[in-house]
């Protein structure tokens, strides 16, 4: 092509002719068959659109439909108490027999446990000589406090600073020698001893010190008084090893490494690693089914069955191992919980381990008790109508969406200022109309084979709006009597398959959106067209676009030769008549 210089491409330059203003009016009357392939899509576009939306409307009514028909929902049940603010919680499986029972709860299951040995850690001291025990170190079950405490009207200052043997130097000269305090290694215990005649009194309002609790030294109303129990206690933290054990552990390998049973579940150890937490934690956490703790109060540790119910607890190991040192072997006494004891409707006493009562213990299917307190309730099992209803509202609220689209999408109008008729997106669609009427047709038959009274939806309360294509409850009262007394015969209108009302509009909503049916087929003919719309198109810009170039190119020639004959006229002009 050849290049013609840009100044000759501003129309009308040399002839005064605004051709490039001829050339749009040209492209604006060939562009029709181009306006009107667009408006052709975007009618197409829209019945997309609308199909799209009625797609999405029968896959939920669909889902709804479909949502009848599923296991359970017309045998639910829920189980209340008649007892004002009830604690007890019962629940009922589907289908469990609807009925009032009457639970009548004699004894609450309780959990067994096996309790140690008391005593298992060592003494504050070795030996009676307490003056290199220090407050702050022993190993009590509460650490003492600063401050002050009572002796026989006398008051004794601690700190926690202070040795044993400070303390009880601080009460001989508090009492005037009158009372004394000694420590016994044996027993692990501290005695008050009143020389004079009265009895020993301990303690005031006005103390601050917890030192006397600590020691566990209480009136009695006599000249002396012991510590109700040993006083020392085991450090939960730190190694086994130097938690203060009483009992020496021996059954290790040469690590440390030691084993136990709790209910036949093995129990790994490391007596040098590991502390008296973090082994408790490990009995918790294992399938033995216990949860272990240690009172420090008692100095003793505990196993207590996390199931109720009068159940074993045991305790096995070989040798001097940790169980053994932690008194739960030897000495250890279990403690057998409690079965729940309960009759049911007056009749014989029944037993369960837990206090949650099933049909295992009272032989009600489906029934379940969870009874927390020592009492007589009424239970009451009935239809889940609240559920059942709510589904079938579901339903029809979704059954109405189909119809409600359908009949705004292919109504006809009148413009009531023109008068003239106006049509809708998908007016022309004698197919979409067809399947409104099918879904009406449907909903509107009745189930054939169903042996109980219910075989269509008015049979329910429920019939077609007056003058519309909606569906709606128009007896409340006849569809809670149905479904409260009828589950079953709603359940098979519903759910029977294939011929229940669920299954038809399945099977008829499946072949009409599944692929190959007649709403996807309607979709890929409407995409098709508008793909084969907008290849027409770019046809049709195409040669467009090549014959404006050809005419721009001619109007550019001529003005270019316009240019020059106009530049030859007036050299010929100056020639000729030029003054001298």
């Amino acid at each position: 092509m050849s290049h013609t210089p840009s100044h000759f491409q501003v129309a009308g330059l040399a002839s005064n002719f605004d051709w490039q203003a001829f050339l749009d009016q040209i492209a604006t009357v060939q562009r029709a068959p181009i306006n009107r392939l667009n408006a052709e899509k975007t009618r197409a576009t829209a019945k997309l659109g609308a199909l799209s939306t009625v797609a999405t409307n029968l896959t939920t009514l669909q889902a709804s439909a479909n949502a009848l028909a599923v296991d359970g929902l017309f045998g639910g049940r829920k189980a209340v108490s008649n007892t004002a603010n009830s604690t007890w919680t019962p629940t009922a499986a589907t289908d469990t027999a609807a009925g009032t029972y009457q639970f009548a709860v004699t004894q609450l299951a309780t959990n067994s446990r096996r309790d140690g040995a008391a005593d298992i850690a060592a003494g504050l001291s070795t030996t009676s000589d307490v003056s290199g025990v220090t407050l702050a170190t022993m190993p009590t079950a509460v650490a003492v406090t600063a401050g002050t405490f009572t002796v026989a009207g006398q008051s004794v200052t601690v700190a926690t600073s202070d040795s044993l043997q400070t303390i009880f130097d601080r009460i001989a000269t508090a009492t005037g020698s009158d009372v004394t305090a000694a420590y016994d290694a044996g027993t692990d215990k501290v005695t008050l001893t009143k020389v004079s005649a009265g009895e020993l009194v301990l303690g005031a309002a006005n103390d601050t010190s917890n030192f006397l609790q600590v020691m566990q030294l209480a009136n009695n109303g006599t000249l002396t008084t012991t510590s109700s129990g040993a006083l020392g206690t085991l450090r939960t933290t730190g190694a086994l090893n130097a938690a203060g054990l009483r009992t020496a552990v021996t059954a290790v390998d040469g690590s440390g490494n030691g084993t136990f049973s709790v209910n036949g579940v093995a129990i790994a150890y490391n007596f040098t690693t590991e502390s008296l937490t973090t082994v408790l934690k490990r009995i918790t956490d294992s399938t033995a089914g216990v949860t272990a703790s240690y009172d420090a109060t008692a100095d003793r540790v505990t196993l207590t069955n996390k199931s109720t119910g009068d159940l074993g607890v045991t305790v096995s190991e070989t040798g001097a191992g940790l169980a053994a040192a932690l008194g739960l072997v030897t000495g250890s006494a279990l403690v057998r919980g409690k079965n729940a004891t309960f009759t049911v409707n007056g009749g014989a006493t029944l037993t369960s381990t837990s206090n949650t009562l099933t049909a295992a213990a009272h032989g009600i299917t489906g029934l379940s008790v969870t009874a927390n307190t020592v009492e007589t309730q009424t239970i009451q099992v009935t239809s889940d109508t609240g559920t059942m209803r709510a589904a079938i509202s579901k339903f029809l609220t979704d059954f109405n969406a189909v119809q409600t689209y359908i009949d705004s999408q292919t109504k006809i109008t009148t413009d009531p200022t023109t008068k003239k008729v106006v049509a809708s997106v998908l007016t022309d669609n004698r197919e979409v109309q067809a399947w409104a009427d099918t879904l009406r047709s449907t909903a509107f038959a009745s189930v054939t084979g169903l042996s109980g009274a219910i075989n269509r939806l008015e049979h329910l309360g429920i019939d077609f709006k007056s003058g519309t294509s909606e569906l709606e409850i128009e007896d409340s009262a006849k569809l809670d009597a149905a479904l409260a007394s009828s589950p079953a015969d709603v359940k098979a209108f519903f759910g029977t398959a294939t011929t229940g009302l669920a299954a038809k509009l399945n099977t008829f909503i499946t072949a009409t959106t599944a692929t190959g049916g007649s709403l996807p087929t309607q979709q890929n003919t409407l995409t098709a067209g508008n793909t084969s719309i907008d290849s027409q198109i770019a046809d049709i810009q195409r040669r467009l676009d090549q014959q404006r170039e050809v005419l721009t190119n001619a109007f550019i020639a001529m003005e270019t030769a316009q240019s020059k004959f106009s530049q030859q006229a007036a050299q010929l002009t100056n020639s000729f008549f030029s003054t001298k």
